[in-house]
């Protein structure tokens, strides 16, 4: 699982490290899951698509094509995705995903406009940019040229993407979440880029794959384990941090 690449702003090296970690999946993964802004800005018009996704693109096409799964659930930059990404086999999701994840009960979703105070503002704007009205008229009333440019333009109140609480914002949304008689076994964020491993006190495991942009880490998760990782260059890193599926008992 990764979340918060930001392709059109990311840097080159960052797009190529993203290329590589793609590339190799088929040798050892049989699924995808993107939490989020990969793009930092996606919009599908008729006939059109931002260019800066289309190596991306192509690689998750090679993907469909070698089997793989792929889900994306969207970001607060790349939330107007749809039959573009479809086509590429990746099932877009506009909303949180819950329910089976590598064998876990888990939901997952990217977290921009969950935090209490901070984010009042922002849940008004969310509103009005995912609105069918203004999203049609944003997709039928704007070349695509200038709807770009005055996208990329608008995302630069978010690039200073590190948050200035650390992450401890989203950390305490998953703490009450988790401890909730509906809670989920794995709760997983992303949006704060900043990477999270954690079993909560009431047994929940809270994850988050951290930012791509920043430092190309991601999660892996399998029945019996969640492990935080690193991608370095073109080969599979260290495990950061893991979690087993089952708290161990404590020695006596």
């Amino acid at each position: 699982m990764i979340s918060d690449i930001h392709l059109g702003h990311a840097p080159e090296s960052v797009e190529r490290t993203l290329l590589a970690f793609l590339r190799s999946l088929p040798a050892r993964g049989g699924s995808l899951l993107i939490n989020g802004d990969l793009f930092e800005f996606w919009f599908e018009w008729r006939t059109v698509v931002p260019r800066s996704g289309v190596r991306v693109l192509a690689a998750l096409m090679d993907l469909r094509d070698a089997g793989i799964t792929m889900t994306m659930v969207a970001g607060n930059h790349d939330c107007w995705g749809g039959d573009v990404l479809r086509d590429a086999g990746v099932k877009f999701l506009n909303g949180p995903l819950t329910g089976d994840v590598g064998g876990w009960r888990a939901r997952v979703e990217h977290g921009d406009g969950l935090r209490d105070r901070e984010d009042r503002g922002y849940r008004l704007l969310r509103r009005v940019l995912r609105n069918p009205v203004a999203i049609r008229a944003f997709g039928t009333l704007l070349h695509p040229d200038f709807a770009s440019r005055l996208a990329m333009g608008s995302s630069k109140t978010s690039r200073d993407y590190a948050p200035r609480d650390g992450g401890r914002g989203l950390r305490a949304v998953a703490a009450r979440a988790l401890a909730s008689a509906e809670a989920p076994e794995l709760l997983i964020y992303g949006h704060s880029h900043v990477a999270a491993l954690e079993r909560m006190p009431g047994g929940g495991v809270y994850a988050n794959a951290g930012s791509w942009l920043d430092a190309p880490t991601y999660l892996v998760v399998t029945p019996d384990r969640i492990a935080l990782r690193a991608w370095r260059d073109s080969a599979e890193g260290p495990d950061l941090d893991a979690i087993q599926r089952v708290a161990e008992e404590p020695l006596p």
